[in-house]
Parts: structure tokens; sequence; C-alpha cells
């Protein structure tokens, strides 16, 4: 018996030190769900991230050019969505899978701004993936999507080669049969793509540099299939078949764009989304070559200003 004792001890105490680690477990975790992605990724979640995953979130939020209007809207927000709510967050329960590693369950209701709650929406359970780096519990992953980014960086860095390719064949072959001016920026809209064929609706616009304001002085529309051939991971676009104009426009477009051809259709004859686009890509243009631009012109329109991103 009296070797008993020691031993008894010895194992209160390890259920008391156990007891302390998970509180301090789910008082980190509540402290990290301020930073939470939600709408922007704070500055400050450097300090509460690894390295890895914080360098992940800012290529979501600030490196990938966004082509076309309100597309991927889950890449900035992980919880409340876009309803004006803010998140109210409980740690329900955490879990120490071993000494760098803990996994927290989060409970998210909404609230307004004054600090009531949205009767309206449902409780949420989330995952918060804890990772133990230089003495510090930091974020390391929310509800797995980090596999998603990761998956979508992939998916965009193949998605801007095909685009560099067909921007440089439209280049290259159909903008010199325009009135040149100082830029060409075409507009490209994909109508649907394979890692062969790429189906799309296709512009072309020369702008004379005006100030801060892009003036058109030239363009067209180039809608067909472009193919394509890969060498050394790098797409080539290899041929083109374009909608003819004029009388044979319906039926060539419903030839070559196939099954297709009604999402083209509705992309094509929508002014509104093609303006949308083509804002869009201008700004990525812009701030990737750093032009102090802030409209574009076409003849005989007012100026429209180009959104900052």
């Amino acid at each position: 018996m009296k070797k008993a004792i020691p031993i008894l001890l010895l194992t209160a105490m390890s259920l008391t030190g156990c007891s302390t680690s998970e509180q301090q477990l789910r008082q980190r975790a509540a402290e990290l769900c301020q930073y939470i992605p939600d709408h922007e990724l704070l500055e400050a979640s450097k300090d509460y991230m690894t390295d890895d995953f914080y360098a992940l979130l800012d290529t979501m939020f600030y490196r990938l050019p966004q082509h076309e209007a309100m597309d991927h809207e889950w890449l900035y927000y992980f919880v409340t969505g876009n309803g004006g709510t803010i998140a109210d967050y409980t740690v329900t329960e955490v879990q120490q899978l071993d000494a760098t590693h803990a996994i927290a369950t989060i409970q998210v209701r909404q609230k307004w701004e004054d600090g009531s709650f949205d009767e309206n929406t449902d409780i949420e359970n989330h995952t918060l993936y804890m990772e133990r780096v230089k003495g510090k519990w930091l974020i390391a992953d929310f509800d797995e999507h980090k596999a998603d980014c990761i998956r979508y960086i992939a998916n965009n860095r193949k998605e801007q080669a095909v685009r560099a390719a067909i921007t440089d064949y439209l280049l290259r072959e159909i903008a010199p049969s325009y009135r040149q001016a100082d830029i060409c920026i075409p507009t490209l809209m994909m109508v649907y793509e394979t890692d062969s064929c790429v189906w799309g609706d296709f512009w072309v616009f020369w702008y004379q540099l005006s100030g801060d304001t892009l003036k058109t002085v030239s363009g067209g529309n180039h809608s067909g299939l472009m193919t394509l051939s890969w060498q050394n991971n790098q797409p080539l676009v290899t041929s083109f078949e374009q909608v003819e104009d004029g009388a044979r426009f319906t039926t060539s477009a419903k030839r070559i764009f196939a099954e297709h051809f009604d999402v083209y259709q509705n992309m094509h004859a929508n002014e509104n989304v093609r303006e949308a686009v083509r804002q869009e890509q201008l700004s990525d243009f812009i701030r990737h070559n750093n032009l102090s631009v802030r409209y574009y012109q076409d003849y005989g329109f007012p100026a429209i200003k180009i959104n900052d991103k």
C-alpha cells in the first residue's frame, strides 16, 4: 500500500495537468477565432497563423486576379456569408492530438451590429485546426479550406497560363489587323474548356493612353474555338476556328459551340456581363503594369471608371 500512494498522487497530478492544458487550448482557440478570415484577411493574422496557411490565404485574397464578377465567393468569407451579420464564436470542444497538433470545434451564431442575434440563421459547427509552432498555438487550417486553396491556386495557375497563351495569340494574329494605338488589351470570356480546347467569346481592343484614361481606338469580336497543345506544362494555341460574320453568324456559332451554344449566346448578347469582365481584366492589366489609369472610354460614350481592386 505504501508503494501505491505515490502512483495515485502522480495519476492525480497528471489528470490535473491535462485539465489545465485543455483549458489553455480552449482559451487559445477562442483567441484565434478572431483571426478567421471573413471578407478580409487581417494583416495581424500573420502572427496567429502558420506561415504556409497565411501564405495560401494571402495569395487567395490579394495575389490572384479575378476575371468573372462575383466568382468564387467562398474564398472571401468562411463563416458569415454575405448577409451583413457578425460571427459570434463559441469553442465547444478541443482535442489535443499530439504535442504539436490540436482540433477545436467552433460553434458560430450570427448577430447584428447592435449585438442581438439573428434568429433566422442556424447555429453552425466549424473545425479549427491548430498547430504549435515555437511554443505558440496557431491556426493551421479551418474547415479543411487549406486543401481547397491549394487546388484552386493550382487550377488558377493553369487557367492563367491558358489565358496568357490565348492573349499572345490574339495579339500576334488578330490585333495587327486593326488600327493600332498605344496598348492592345484583349478581353477573354471563357465559355467552356478542356485540356486541349477552349470555346470562348474573345474581344480585341486597341487603346490610346490619354492622361488617366484609356480611349478605345479600334477593336472587335472574335468568338470561337481555340485548340491548344502543351509543351513543358505550357499551353500554345495551334489553331482558331472563328464564328463567321453576317448571315452565317448563328449557323457557324451553333456548329462551333454545339451544346455550349446557349451559354455562349447568353454571354455574347449580354453587354453588362461583357463590360463587367472587361473592367476586371483592365484593372488586372493596369495593376500588373503599374499604370496610372482610372478610366476607359469608347468613342462617343462617357468615360467609365475602372474599379480599383
